[in-house]
């Protein structure tokens, strides 16, 4: 770094001293956890950290940096995991976790209006007693609101009620300028100008920096019921959740897969006792007259493809006690394989290619012999690899990097994408014109160049 730069970041956490006080903090350990630890990713850290706790400081502190061109890296819960909380050119973490209130709840329109900082398990906790809950679950518990609509966060719950791109309704956003931009009210539908919305939302704090949202709600399901389905080949599981699908009107929420190695990753580190074969879990929301039907469908299409069994939770306990399985399936990975570093990386296709995508992925795993469990939201195409290796192995490394872009080349050569719900950050940059080509590539740097002329808001991250 320079020393105009410095002097200049150092300038701007004087002046944010003196207006914030102790929410500005400048210790090293504070600025390594505020940058990217769950990733192969380097870390990167910020020069300082501030808390944010209202949409007026957020403008503030993105005035200050603007005046100075010192870049802003919004940060939440800090589960993002390409690199996008990463501070390359150094800049202002702009912790937004403290904002945590819930502004409004309107049960009969079916929305609630909460700040950035807010988790989904807290909204879901706030409405447990009025039969309404908040459905996407990306399986980070502590994944913020403002994060998971930066980052277009979807999860186990997408194939039914669709990822955050379908559920936020309007956001507050915090400009390059400091200015604060409000992009529609809380009507189910507009056709008013562009669609600015859906620009913020999965733009991972480029264009502006999300602090407040209003977000679609949903009833309670009267019944849920959890299977689990052991298939003898990953490529059988896959095909079950391709029928399924097709058929349709299965009263399906979720259909998660886990590999054979997932699976025995998940029994030791969960005390469970599932057979150590490739395994789907589904889940059915529905009525009680209409499920037990839909459920014997299901069976069906299972048993068609050689299902080594079918068993559906017994108790409430026993499906929470399940899906905290799956959603620890990242840290049963870690666990499995102590002292090596843990690559969660996703792809997603058209759910006909999804079993192909799938058995080629396996091939590339023996190929460059590495040791990959694999997991995924295979009711909308979405799976997750997530290879461990020594970091300081060149040869795995080496391996790793040509694992990556052959899984990327391969979903986007299957009219799929890069990545479903991982977002792009450092990570995915380099697989952005093989997707949208050298036109969609220069629209996105125009869009970027017209939001932040001065590329103070998340730089090095989407486009270069």
């Amino acid at each position: 770094m320079s020393i105009g730069v410095q002097r200049s970041v150092d300038t701007v956490i004087d002046i944010l001293k003196q207006r914030l006080a102790s929410r500005v903090e400048t210790g090293m350990e504070l600025r390594r956890q505020h940058a990217n630890t769950v990733t192969w990713l380097d870390n990167e850290p910020p020069d300082a950290v501030v808390f944010g706790q209202s949409s007026e400081e957020v403008a503030l502190v993105v005035q200050v940096a603007g005046e100075y061109r010192v870049p802003v890296i919004a940060f939440g819960g800090g589960t993002s995991l390409e690199g996008q909380v990463n501070a390359p050119r150094g800049g202002i973490s702009l912790d937004l976790s403290r904002m945590t209130r819930i502004v409004a709840v309107h049960a009969d329109d079916l929305d609630a209006t909460v700040e950035a900082g807010v988790t989904r398990v807290q909204l879901n906790q706030y409405l447990r007693d009025t039969g309404l809950f908040f459905p996407v679950d990306p399986g980070a518990e502590t994944a913020t609101f403002g994060g998971m609509a930066a980052t277009r966060a979807s999860g186990t719950n997408a194939m039914r009620y669709g990822t955050m791109r379908d559920n936020v309704v309007s956001v507050t956003a915090v400009m390059a300028d400091g200015r604060v931009l409000r992009t529609g009210g809380r009507a189910r539908k507009s056709s008013a100008g562009y669609d600015l919305t859906r620009l913020l939302v999965g733009s991972e704090g480029t264009l502006g920096i999300i602090t407040e949202l209003t977000v679609r709600l949903y009833g309670i399901p009267e019944v849920t019921i959890v299977a689990v389905a052991p298939f003898a080949r990953v490529a059988d599981a896959a095909t079950t959740t391709m029928q399924a699908m097709q058929l349709g009107g299965l009263g399906l929420a979720r259909i998660e897969l886990l590999d054979r190695l997932q699976i025995e990753a998940v029994n030791t580190y969960s005390k469970l006792a599932l057979a150590c074969t490739p395994t789907l879990f589904v889940e059915f929301h529905g009525t009680a007259a209409g499920l037990a039907d839909q459920v014997e469908t299901f069976r069906e299409i299972a048993d068609g493809n050689g299902a080594l069994g079918f068993v559906t939770a017994a108790s409430e306990e026993e499906r929470r006690r399940l899906w905290k399985a799956r959603h620890d399936a990242y840290w049963a990975t870690r666990a499995a394989w102590p002292g090596r570093l843990a690559l969660a990386t996703d792809v997603c296709v058209p759910i006909s290619r999804l079993a192909e995508c799938i058995a080629e992925t396996e091939a590339d795993i023996e190929r460059f012999g590495l040791i990959s469990p694999i997991v995924g939201h295979v009711g909308d195409g979405n799976f997750h690899a997530t290879p461990v290796i020594d970091p300081h192995d060149a040869a795995e490394r080496q391996a790793l990097e040509e694992f990556l872009a052959r899984l990327a080349a391969r979903a986007i050569a299957m009219e799929g994408t890069c990545t479903g719900e991982h977002g792009i950050g450092q990570g995915k940059m380099r697989y952005l014109e093989k997707e949208f080509g050298a036109e969609g590539l220069d629209a996105m740097r125009a869009l970027k160049a017209a939001f932040d002329p001065h590329g103070i808001l998340n730089p090095g991250k989407i486009v270069a």
